[in-house]
């Protein structure tokens, strides 16, 4: 009873939350950006929890029950890009677009635009898919319901809650969900190995292997892992976005110091968590009766006492929601006004500019749903980070970084990267190689070899990412007007 009533809890705490903020909703540019007035203790929880979801949660913990510490290479490649992203962070907001694929017609083309939030799209329905098949687990454990209906009642919640008031509902829900994960990671954990019997029969059950660097792995496969992780963080549209809707250049820069500091954190208690958890419930792991990758709830659910056990459990279906929530919202917006708005609908007021984002807010939530039936978290997370990582990071960081880069040669860049990608998926050729290897070796040779077969670029594309924060605010303001 308690369980489902922590989660009762969660979601009357976020619905209130969210109905509160849609209230204060007047424009389109509110719906997308919270009128770029997010503090940077909201920008640093908001993103924290954008990042960290069932990704962290479902397919880390599978990882973990395979590889041990040595899962740890997945989320390091987002702690690695985390720093390449303090540099770009400031120049980002100084930029004040909307979405990635604004950032892409600037700096190379309107078709940069659309093919970039088809990688959008693709990528971020399949991250949405296991949020929900991680969502409908907990319900499972928490109500007995099956997961099939957990899965789409927690689809259901998600698809209206983000609807809602966009990222101002975004923002401000994550700042509770962070505490709320926060505290629940830090007390589940040292409550876990007590319950366990300590530290040392924790250690003592686990496989040599896993207190290694990289476990059973080589270093390739270790890469495979690391790889993904770090190209997604460099290029995430949902961690631009909110950089866009930061209230300065500074706060944008600080937020990101917060966000490494708690994702290092967090993330590390998250994998051990899952090896503490795979001790305690292995052989119901082995027998077939719990699939790996569910091993955090369900330790949560059976693995301490229950209190924590609940705060827990609710603190995990929090940062579902958050996930979620935030990876239906990014491509929403990317459909709608950088399709719809910027070549169908040009003269739509900001009214039915909102009425469409929630529109397909509903649509792309579907579809989201009609993939989260795969049989493995981990792959499909890898999977999605990949397409995203190889199709669209190279072009968004040669724009900060490479002026030489030219239009041929980011189309050619997001074509390659995003084409191979689905093709090591539709051809299972991932136990072959890695399929971020190829998918980013043919974005990055398409990017530089077509950019040094064509003219370069002209200054008005490159300049507006290479000027001060001052003049950063001015070309914005110049490119915001002219779309």
């Amino acid at each position: 009873m308690i369980y489902a009533v922590s989660l009762v809890l969660i979601v009357v705490v976020l619905l209130a939350v969210s109905l509160v903020r849609s209230f204060k909703l007047k424009t389109h540019k509110d719906f997308m950006v919270a009128d770029r007035q997010l503090s940077v203790w909201v920008l640093i929880f908001t993103l924290l929890c954008s990042w960290i979801g069932a990704g962290s949660l479902f397919a880390g913990a599978e990882f973990a029950y395979k590889q041990g510490l040595a899962s740890l290479w997945l989320p390091a490649g987002g702690w690695a890009g985390l720093v390449v992203l303090y540099f770009i962070a400031g120049r980002a907001r100084s930029f004040a677009q909307y979405t990635i694929p604004d950032l892409l017609e600037v700096r190379y083309s309107p078709m940069a635009r659309v093919l970039g939030t088809i990688c959008i799209i693709v990528s971020y329905t399949a991250i949405v898919s296991y949020q929900f098949r991680g969502g409908g687990r907990i319900l499972q454990l928490a109500f007995g319901m099956s997961e099939t209906a957990g899965t789409i009642l927690l689809a259901i919640f998600v698809i209206t809650f983000t609807a809602l008031a966009g990222m101002s509902s975004v923002a401000y829900t994550d700042l509770v969900i962070g505490l709320v994960v926060t505290v629940g990671c830090l007390f589940a954990l040292p409550a876990m190995i007590i319950y366990a019997g300590g530290w040392h029969t924790v250690t003592a059950a686990l496989p040599s292997s896993h207190l290694t660097a990289l476990g059973t792995m080589t270093w390739g496969q270790a890469l495979g892992y690391f790889l993904p992780t770090f190209t997604l963080m460099l290029g995430n549209q949902a961690m631009y976005q909110k950089f866009f809707s930061a209230r300065s250049e500074r706060d944008a820069r600080l937020s990101v110091v917060g966000w490494v500091i708690g994702t290092v954190v967090l993330e590390t208690v998250i994998v051990l968590l899952a090896i503490v958890g795979g001790v305690m419930f292995h052989s119901r792991v082995e027998s077939g009766q719990l699939p790996a990758w569910g091993l955090i709830p369900y330790t949560a659910r059976y693995g301490v006492l229950p209190l924590i056990g609940a705060i827990f459990l609710a603190a995990i279906f929090a940062k579902v929601i958050s996930t979620g929530n935030n990876y239906l919202f990014s491509p929403a917006t990317s459909v709608v006004h950088d399709v719809l708005q910027r070549f169908i609908t040009k003269r739509a007021s900001d009214r039915g500019l909102v009425l469409m984002s929630r529109i397909v807010v509903v649509v792309l939530g579907l579809l989201a749903l009609a993939q989260s039936f795969q049989p493995s978290i981990l792959h499909t997370a890898v999977y999605a980070y990949d397409v995203y990582g190889a199709g669209i990071t190279p072009v968004v960081v040669a724009a900060f970084f490479w002026k030489r880069t030219t239009t041929a040669g980011g189309l050619s860049s997001i074509v390659a990267g995003t084409v191979v990608a689905v093709l090591w998926k539709v051809f299972n050729l991932d136990p072959i190689v890695p399929m971020i290897f190829p998918a980013l070796a043919a974005s990055l040779v398409s990017l530089v070899g077509v950019s040094l077969l064509t003219a370069p670029p002209r200054p008005e594309q490159w300049q507006p990412f290479f000027r001060k924060a001052s003049e950063g605010r001015s070309s914005a303001a110049e490119h915001s007007s002219e779309g």
